[in-house]
Parts: C-alpha cells; structure tokens; sequence
C-alpha cells in the first residue's frame, strides 16, 4: 500500500489486463511509475523499443519491463511482451501518471461577458478572459491569463494550458489539448501590394480544430482568409509550429517541432513530418508521406513516401569543399551540354582506319 504522498501502487497482472498487453513472469509485481531501463530502480517499470539499447536490459533495476516479441528471452525480468512496446508504454505511463484533477470553478480574478456560456463543471484559472457570446464546455480547463474571443467555442473536455489565446469565432473541439503560450486564430499573412505599398487583406475565416488533437506551446495557427483553416481529428503539433491561412491539416497527422508551413497547404491523413521542415504555399501532400527533418518542399508531392533534402551533417572542412563544388554544378552542366553539342555536329570518324 502507498503511503500519502507516493503513487499508488498497480499489479503487473492489472495492467496487463488494461492495456491488453501479454504477462509473462510473476503477475503480482507492484508497479508505481515508469522510467527508463538506466535509472528505474523498485516499483518502476521501463520499456525497450531501440535494440541499441538492450545491454541496458541486461543491467536495469527495473521490477518489470515491456519489450516487444523479440527481445522477450532477453530479460529473466517480470514483462509485458506487446508488438507496439512503445504505444504499451504509453498507455501504461498514461495509467500511472494520469493529470492532477482539476476543481471546477471560476477565479474571482476572471472577466467573463455576461453573455458567455460556460459549463457548471469547467475551470476557468485567475484573469482569464471570455468574449461575448463565446462557449466554454463541460469540464474544460482555461488555463490563467488564457484569452477566449468572442463567439469561439471550446468543447467539452478542452484543456487549454496557462496564456492560451483563442481568436473570435474559432472552435477547438473535444478532449484537445494545447500547451502554453499557443495562439489559434491569429490573422493570416495577407497583404496585397498596390504600388510599393501593403495592404492589408481582412481575415474573415476561422481556425477549426478537431477532436483529440494536441498543440503544443508558442504554436500558432492563422485563421483562413475566406474559408477556415481546419486541423482534423487527432492531430498532433509539436512546439513553435507555425501553419498559415487557410491550411488543411489532414487528420492522425504528426508534425515536430519548429516545422512552417505556409498557406493553403493541404497535407493529407497519417503524414509525418519532422522538426524544422519548410514547406511552401499552395500545396499537395498525399496521405501517408513522411517529410524528413529540415526538409524544404518546394511543390506538391504526387505520391506517399519519404521525402529528405536536408544535407547530411559533415566535418566543416569537408563541407565547405562540397559546397563549392555544388556552386560550379550549372557551370559544370553547360560544359558537359557544349561538350554534347561538339560531338553530336562533328563528323563520324573512318570505320576503315588507316590505308
């Protein structure tokens, strides 16, 4: 039994049970917490996905791991044998970390339109603010100083972390979760050049938010110009993501950290694209393609796959030396098309040789 204060403890054989995950070894081992197989020590249970790492299973301290299929015979450990170890681990840390409940109610500090609705079981943290005619739902959370234009809704089950600004008319929906210092609705990079001089385009669309997806912090998602800027159902965006107006992002998309995409993109379902890509205005991705880390996408992609243009790391030394050669490629290429148009004029050489 815990004492006050630590976590509870769960039998291995329960979470087996709730994570429909394979038991092998002896069930009653109490767990409390995860970690990993270098620092877990009693009541911790770590994981194995990487095999780089299976010297370390060898030598943790761990009371159980999960592993998948092949490195079953490798632990004499207590486990959870699963085909996806790494989603098992997810749910088992989801089990034995859930969040802090949250109280309902509303901080005296908060300043909420009289024409606001917001649901008896939600929380509304110190100086948030609620716009005119805006919906907060059941049991979501407005983190403090969080901002809620008018006539925006927020769904059922929302948390939105501390300093979380949602736009007028934006909808977030349900069990989304976005991280601090995140902003859903800003205007989009709308300008219109007349005679050397910017004018602004008004922004009138929205930013449509599914269900399930999570957004991380400092993110920011332009509402449309015309039409709204939609991220579908379970979605996930990592930190400092911007994507602009008029996007589609298609649903069970992942997207890391730092990536920009500009707008009237649409990336299909089940995409993943790494930190820090770049990807231009006006484009198709399909369904099911994977854009590497620091990648830049220039044009629409016409079939699923990987896509990679990051240039591989490379001693300085050797680096400049390769980029010199790439600056004299075009030269080099007009050289080899004069050297083709030389032979292709000249006249063919005596097949009879010499007499």
């Amino acid at each position: 039994m815990a004492h006050p204060g630590e976590p509870p403890l769960h039998s291995l054989e329960d979470l087996a049970r709730s994570v429909g995950a394979a038991l092998d070894g002896d069930g009653s081992v109490r767990i409390a917490r995860v970690a990993t197989l270098e620092r877990a020590g009693p009541h911790d249970i770590a994981f194995l996905t990487n095999p780089r790492y299976r010297a370390q299973l060898a030598a943790t301290r761990a009371s159980a791991v999960i592993v998948g299929p092949q490195s079953a015979a490798a632990t004499l450990l207590p486990k959870l044998v699963s085909a996806n170890p790494y989603a098992t681990y997810a749910r088992v840390a989801a089990i034995l970390h859930p969040p802090a409940p949250v109280a309902p109610g509303v901080h005296p500090t908060t300043s909420i339109d009289a024409a606001a609705r917001i649901a008896a079981s939600a929380s509304i943290g110190a100086y948030a603010v609620i716009g005119a005619r805006a919906v907060v739902g059941e049991r979501a959370v407005i983190g403090a100083h969080g901002v809620i234009g008018d006539d925006a809704s927020i769904a059922d089950d929302v948390v939105l972390d501390a300093r979380v600004t949602v736009y007028p008319h934006c909808v977030v929906g349900a069990r989304t979760l976005v991280h601090s210092g995140a902003v859903i609705g800003a205007d989009g990079f709308g300008l219109a050049d007349e005679g050397g001089i910017w004018r602004k385009i008004p922004q009138i669309g929205r930013v449509v938010v599914g269900e399930d997806v999570e957004i991380g912090a400092n993110t920011t998602i332009d509402r449309g110009a015309i039409d709204d800027t939609v991220i579908e159902n379970d979605v996930k965006l990592d930190n400092q993501i911007q994507i602009g107006h008029n996007c589609v992002i298609g649903a069970h998309t992942a997207i890391a950290g730092c990536v920009g995409i500009a707008g009237s993109t649409h990336i299909g379902r089940n995409c993943r694209i790494g930190g820090a890509a770049m990807i231009s205005g006006h484009l198709q991705i399909p369904d099911g393609t994977t854009i590497s880390a620091a990648t830049q996408v220039y044009d629409s992609i016409g079939t699923p796959g990987v896509y990679t243009s990051a240039y591989p790391a490379l001693p300085h030394r050797e680096w400049k030396q390769v980029a010199s050669q790439m600056r004299r490629l075009r030269e080099l290429g007009e050289r080899v098309r004069m050297l083709e148009r030389a032979l292709a004029s000249s006249p063919p050489a005596d097949a009879g040789g010499e007499k």
